[in-house]
C-alpha cells in the first residue's frame, strides 16, 4: 500500500512538471512573439512589446529606440468622478538609474519633478487627451518609467509611442492609437527621429503626433528660423511616418490587447429640459454674444446674470434637475450658440474679421533702475518684460539627467513666466510655479532663443509678467520679450513676434469627418474655451522659430495645419511692423546701470596676490563693489561689474593689489647683481631689487664645479654675486637664475 502510494505520488509529480514546463514554454514563446518593429524610411528601428512586465496594470507596453527603452502603463478607475471633466494625469520621470548615474542631491534619490519631467509630461497629455470618449470622467494615470538610456535618443517621442501602445491594450476606452516622431532639418534634409548630436546641428526640432488617415494631434518644436514651406514638408512627412507605428500598434492591440470596457456616463439632462434652458436663454445669450461693445468682464457678468435667471425659472419647472446637470447643460447650450454665431454672423463676438488682429500698444524704457523693460498689450492681453544682465557665473546650470538628454549643460538665456490670479479678475494662492507656466514659459523661450546671439558676453533673464489675461499670453510674452531684449541693448539676430490661431469646426458624427471650419486669428480667451484648436506660433520676418498646437477634436487633417500656419505667417508680419514702430534697432546709447565685462591679464606669478589666500581678495572686492572676477585660464581672468563706476572701484582695487611691490622689467639673458639673503642644503636665496621676494639660486647653478652645500664656496648672507636671468618657469612662475653661465670653463 505505500509502495503504491508513493508510485501514484511519483506519477502526479511528473505530470504537474509536464504541464508547468509546457506553461512555461508557451508563456516564453508569448514574451517572444509579443511585439512589433517599426521600420522607418531612414533605417531606424523602434520596437514596442508588451507582455513581461506590470501585468497588474490595465495596460503596459515598453518602446525601444536604439538603447532607450522606456516603460509606459496605464491605469483608471472603475467608478466615474464626480468632475466633469477628464481626470487625466502622465507623470513622466526620468531616472538616474536608467542612465548608470546617482543623483547628485542631499538625498541621493529623485526628488519632485524637474522643468523637463513637467515639460515632456504635458507633450504626452496632450497626445493622447483628445482621444477620449466625450464625457469620459473616470481618473486616469499614465505612469512613464525610463528602464534604460543610452544618451543618443531621446525618451520623450518614445514615451508617446509607448503610452500610446498601452492604452490601445488596455481595457480603457480610448479612440486610438497614435503615432509620434521626432524631426530634424540637416542640410535641407528631413531627419526622422534625429540623434542628440544630429539634433545639435539641426535647424528644427519638432515633435508630432499623429492618428489614422494622416490627422494632427499634437505639434511642438522649435526651430532656427525655418521657412514656411520646409515645415510644412516636416509636417508631411513626419505625419506618414506615423502611419506605420499605428499600424503596427494595431496589429500588437488585434493580437493582445483586452477588450474595452462599458462606461457609465455621467447624468444628463432629458431633452425636455435641454429644450427648456435653450428657450430661456437662446436669444438672450445671443444678444450678449453680438454686442461688440462688450469686453470680457462685462460679457462674462452678462452670461452669469442670465444662468442665474434661467436657474431660478428651471427650478420651479423641474425641481429635480440636479445643479450640476444644469450647470453642464447650459455650457453646452451656450457653447453651441457662440459656434454657430461665428458661421452665421461672419465675425467674432468682439466684432473683428476672422483675419483681423485686436489692437496693439507697445512701450519701451519704462523704468530706469532696470536694464530692459517693456509693456506689450493686445486687446486685454498685457505684459510687463524686463530683462537682467549678468555674468556668465549666473548662467542656469542643468541637473545631469537633462545634461545627458539635451548635451546642453547650461544656459545664458532663459524666460521665466508668470501668471498671477489677478490677471483675470480671480484670488488664488501665489506659491510655486505651476505645469500651465513652466510650458507657458518654455514656449516663448524657445521662440526668442534663436535671436540671441552666442557671442553676448552676460547671462540674460527675461521675465514676463502677465498683468491682464483675455488669450496668447504666451505668444504676447515673446513679442513682449523682443522689446524688453531690444530696450536693453542685446544685439538680437532679428526681432521675433507671435500670435495664436483658433478653430471652429462643424463635425459629422456619421462620417466622422469635418465638415466646415472656420480659423480664427489671434485667439480670445472665450474662442479658445468655445474652439476647437489653440495653435501658436513664433517666429522672425524670416521664418518660425516655435509653434505648439494643443488640439480639442480627435485629430486635424493636414489642410487645416497648413492653413494655420499660413496666417499665423500673415498676422506676425503685422504684429513685427507694430513693433518697429516702437523700436526699430537694439539701443546703442548705454544706460548707466548697464553692466560691464573686462578681460584682465594676470602673470603666473601675480595670480596669487590678485586671489589672495583662499579667495579672500575676491570676495572683498565682491562684498565691497559687487564686482565679480572669475579665472578663465591660468592667466586670464573675467571681471564683470553691475555698472561703470563699480567697474572703475575695482580696478582701482587691483591695480593697487597689483602694483604694490613694483616689479623692474627684467631683460632675458641680462646679468644683474644678487644679494644673499639666506643659505640653503640646495642653494642660496637671493634678491634682484629691493622688496622681490627671495628666488633660489641652485647649486647645480652656482659653480661649474659640482657643489655640495653653499659653504664650499665660502658664500655668506649679504654678499653680492652676478647672476644670468633666463626668465621665469612657465608652469611655476619661478625665477631661473645662473651664476655657473658665467664662469669659464674648468680645464
Amino acid at each position: 500500500m505505500f509502495l503504491s502510494s508513493r508510485k501514484s505520488l511519483k506519477i502526479r509529480t511528473t505530470k504537474l512538471k509536464h504541464i508547468l514546463r509546457n506553461n512555461l514554454r508557451c508563456y516564453c514563446d508569448d514574451l517572444n512573439t509579443s511585439h512589433v518593429d517599426v521600420n522607418f524610411t531612414n533605417g531606424r528601428s523602434l520596437k514596442i512589446s508588451t507582455g513581461q512586465y506590470a501585468r497588474l496594470a490595465d495596460g503596459c507596453a515598453v518602446a525601444s529606440l536604439g538603447d532607450t527603452s522606456v516603460m509606459v502603463t496605464a491605469v483608471s478607475k472603475t467608478k466615474p468622478s464626480v468632475s466633469n471633466f477628464l481626470p487625466l494625469v502622465v507623470d513622466y520621470r526620468q531616472k538616474s538609474a536608467a542612465a548608470g548615474r546617482i543623483p547628485t542631491n542631499f538625498f541621493r534619490r529623485e526628488l519632485g519633478p524637474s522643468e523637463k519631467e513637467i515639460l515632456t509630461s504635458r507633450l504626452i497629455d496632450r497626445s493622447l487627451r483628445p482621444l477620449f470618449p466625450d464625457r469620459f470622467t473616470y481618473e486616469t494615470q499614465v505612469v512613464c518609467n525610463m528602464l534604460a538610456v543610452d544618451g543618443v535618443n531621446n525618451p520623450d517621442v518614445i514615451s508617446i509611442n509607448a503610452a500610446s501602445a498601452a492604452l490601445a491594450l488596455s481595457d480603457i476606452p480610448w479612440n486610438g492609437p497614435v503615432g509620434a516622431v521626432r524631426l530634424g532639418m540637416i542640410n535641407n534634409e528631413i531627419i526622422i527621429n534625429p540623434t542628440r548630436k544630429e539634433l545639435q546641428s539641426s535647424i528644427l526640432n519638432l515633435v508630432l503626433s499623429a492618428t489614422r488617415k494622416n490627422l494632427v494631434v499634437m505639434l511642438e518644436g522649435n526651430a532656427n528660423n525655418i521657412l514656411q514651406q520646409d515645415l510644412l514638408k516636416a509636417i508631411k512627412l513626419g505625419t506618414k511616418e506615423t502611419q506605420q507605428i499605428i499600424n503596427s500598434i494595431e496589429k500588437l492591440q488585434k493580437a493582445f490587447g483586452k477588450k474595452k470596457r462599458d462606461i457609465e456616463y455621467p447624468l444628463e439632462a432629458s431633452q425636455e429640459a435641454y429644450e427648456a434652458v435653450r428657450s430661456l436663454s437662446e436669444m438672450r445669450v445671443r444678444k450678449i454674444l453680438t454686442d461688440y461693445s462688450h469686453d470680457k468682464l462685462s460679457r462674462d457678468n452678462a452670461l452669469t446674470d442670465v444662468r442665474i435667471d434661467v436657474t431660478e425659472k428651471i427650478k420651479s419647472t423641474f425641481p429635480d434637475l440636479e445643479m450640476s446637470v444644469f450647470s453642464e447643460t447650459y455650457n453646452k447650450v451656450v457653447k453651441q450658440i457662440f459656434r454657430d454665431l461665428v458661421f452665421e454672423e461672419g465675425k467674432r463676438c468682439d466684432g473683428r474679421d476672422y483675419d483681423q488682429l485686436r489692437n496693439i500698444e507697445c512701450k519701451v524704457n519704462l523704468y530706469k533702475p532696470l536694464h530692459g523693460s517693456a509693456m506689450f498689450q493686445r486687446g486685454q492681453t498685457q505684459v510687463f518684460c524686463t530683462v537682467t544682465l549678468d555674468s556668465h557665473e549666473s548662467a542656469m546650470k542643468l541637473d545631469p539627467m537633462a545634461m545627458l538628454i539635451s548635451g546642453v549643460k547650461e544656459k545664458n538665456f532663459f524666460l521665466h513666466y508668470e501668471f498671477p490670479p489677478f490677471a483675470t479678475k480671480e484670488t488664488g494662492k501665489i506659491g510655486p510655479i505651476g505645469r500651465r507656466e513652466i510650458g507657458h514659459g518654455a514656449l516663448a523661450e524657445k521662440g526668442l532663443t534663436p535671436s540671441i546671439p552666442d557671442d553676448f558676453p552676460f547671462t540674460i533673464r527675461l521675465t514676463s509678467e502677465v498683468l491682464e489675461s483675455n488669450g496668447s499670453s504666451s505668444m504676447a510674452s515673446v513679442c513682449g520679450g523682443t522689446l524688453a531684449l531690444m530696450d536693453a541693448g542685446v544685439p538680437i539676430v532679428a526681432p521675433a513676434a507671435g500670435v495664436a490661431i483658433g478653430l471652429i469646426t462643424r463635425y459629422d458624427e456619421e462620417k466622422a469627418n469635418i465638415t466646415d471650419y472656420r480659423l480664427l486669428t489671434d485667439l480670445l480667451g472665450i474662442e479658445d474655451y468655445m474652439g476647437d484648436m489653440d495653435f501658436k506660433i513664433a517666429g522672425t520676418k524670416k521664418g518660425i522659430t516655435a509653434l505648439q498646437a494643443d488640439i480639442k477634436i480627435p485629430g486635424l487633417p493636414l489642410k487645416i495645419v497648413m492653413e494655420s500656419i499660413q496666417k499665423a505667417t500673415e498676422a506676425k508680419q503685422k504684429i513685427l511692423q507694430i513693433m518697429h514702430e516702437c523700436i526699430d534697432k537694439p539701443r546703442t546709447v548705454k544706460k548707466d546701470n548697464w553692466p560691464v565685462s573686462e578681460k584682465l591679464k594676470v602673470e603666473v606669478h601675480k595670480r596669487a596676490k590678485l586671489v589672495g589666500v583662499g579667495g579672500i581678495n575676491l570676495k572683498k572686492l565682491f562684498a565691497e563693489t559687487g564686482v565679480q572676477v572669475t579665472a578663465i585660464d591660468d592667466t586670464t581672468f573675467e571681471i564683470f561689474a553691475p555698472n561703470q563706476s563699480a567697474m572703475d572701484e575695482a580696478k582701482e582695487y587691483i591695480n593697487n593689489l597689483l602694483t604694490a611691490e613694483k616689479i623692474p622689467d627684467l631683460e632675458f639673458g641680462g646679468i644683474y647683481t644678487a644679494t644673499i639673503v639666506e643659505l640653503r642644503d640646495i642653494g642660496v636665496m637671493v634678491t634682484l631689487y629691493p622688496g622681490m621676494p627671495p628666488a633660489l639660486l641652485h647649486n647645480s647653478q652656482l659653480d661649474q664645479r659640482k657643489v655640495a652645500h653653499p659653504s664650499a664656496l665660502d658664500l655668506q648672507v649679504g654678499q653680492e654675486i652676478q647672476v644670468k636671468y633666463f626668465g621665469r618657469d612657465p608652469v611655476s612662475g619661478l625665477m631661473r637664475l645662473s651664476r655657473k653661465v658665467l664662469q669659464a670653463s674648468p680645464k
